[in-house]
């Protein structure tokens, strides 16, 4: 990001009355005036809602129910999540589907963990927008204290979906798990975790540090914007 947009940035969020979390980039979406967040969430502070999507709990021990030895990464994006709202003081989290990322997944190790997690975030509300994985997984257990919500739901003009439909309503959408790669002059490229805007539709990075991403095909109409070294920014 140069000075100038990033002095662009903050001058825009300085007029719409945001309190800016470090790093993130605001855009308005239909009548929502949103931040971009590099911790791969979105933040809307008139609502006081922070969104992500693709939390895929579970998805190691789903792999090691398999003899294949992952390392578990819950309670680092946990921490994560837990700076989120720190830095934000959400009163409430919605998360884009996916929330646990298979039946095999539901060990007791993971249900702890999130449960001990939920208890110290115990006034937040939390809502969960079911995707595919959560339709085979199962809704989470009781102690979560999650609301689950068929796909798609309206959310104060803002559509909430789990899988991105041409939609001319302004929506928030998860499942894709963009990302983006930038090739240098030296034949050397970087791979990078993005969101995705198509049209009235904007597409969530996976939240999961166990979720790769793909690489999507856009159009010159699409936005990108990438996240690099605690930042995001638009990629032209």
């Amino acid at each position: 990001m140069t000075a100038e947009t990033a002095g662009g940035a903050a001058a825009l969020q300085r007029s719409v009355g945001i309190s800016p979390v470090p790093g993130a980039l605001p855009l308005q979406l239909g009548q929502a005036d949103l931040q971009l967040l590099p911790e791969r969430g979105v933040w809307w502070s008139q609502q006081s809602v922070l969104f992500i999507a693709d939390t895929h709990f579970g998805k190691e021990a789903t792999f090691r129910s398999r003899s294949i030895p992952i390392p578990d990464q819950t309670a680092d994006d946990l921490a994560r999540l837990s700076v989120l709202l720190q830095q934000t003081a959400a009163r409430r989290l919605v998360i884009l589907g996916d929330l646990i990322h298979s039946r095999s997944g539901r060990s007791s190790h993971v249900f702890a963990q999130v449960a001990d997690w939920r208890a110290q975030h115990a006034a937040l509300e939390i809502t969960l927008v079911r995707g595919n994985h959560d339709q085979s997984a199962g809704d989470p257990p009781a102690d979560w204290r999650i609301d689950c919500v068929d796909d798609p739901t309206d959310e104060q003009g803002l559509l909430l979906r789990h899988v991105p439909m041409a939609d001319q309503t302004p929506a928030l959408a998860g499942h894709l798990h963009p990302v983006i790669v930038l090739t240098g002059p030296a034949r050397d490229s970087l791979r990078l975790k993005c969101f995705l805007q198509q049209q009235q539709t904007l597409v969530l990075p996976a939240f999961s540090s166990f979720v790769d991403g793909r690489k999507l095909r856009t159009t010159a109409a699409d936005r990108i914007f990438a996240i690099a070294e605690g930042e995001v920014f638009e990629v032209s």
